[in-house]
């Protein structure tokens, strides 16, 4: 298992946060849907009320390749104890349906597949219509 540090994010982690957002869309093949900016992120997650909580995760220097070396598992455990000591009583996580290598880290890790289970699907309102809800 690699050693890692996970940590809250800071302000100056912004620029780095927005990379992995890119390149998250690359892999899934949505770059086209990242809209976001580094400077939306800093007023979003670090103005007085902020609409999101980011960890990050640091690999100590002498490691090399990343990826089967349990990070994601440390991560997941992670949230759990956040989200746990913020009183929350569960936590989602999104996965695209082609993305196998992680829904099965999920469900080895005892998540439950709500889709499977109870039929959920995922829905979600933007730009022009978002506005034509609003009035706007």
């Amino acid at each position: 298992m690699a050693s890692v540090r996970i940590r809250e994010a800071k302000e100056g982690d912004c620029g780095h946060i927005l990379r992995l957002i890119r390149e998250l869309a690359e892999y899934e093949k949505l770059s086209d849907q990242v809209k976001i900016s580094e400077e939306a992120l800093r007023a979003d997650g670090f103005g007085e009320k902020p609409f999101y909580h980011c960890l990050v995760a640091e690999l100590l220097p002498a490691l090399g390749e990343p990826q089967g070396q349990g990070i994601g598992s440390q991560i997941i455990k992670k949230v759990a104890q956040v989200a746990l000591n913020k009183g929350c009583s569960q936590f989602r996580l999104a996965v695209l349906d082609w993305n196998k290598s992680a829904m099965d880290l999920y469900k080895a890790l005892g998540a439950q597949d709500l889709t499977e289970t109870e039929g959920w699907h995922s829905f979600r309102f933007e730009g022009e219509v978002m506005r034509e809800l609003a009035g706007k």
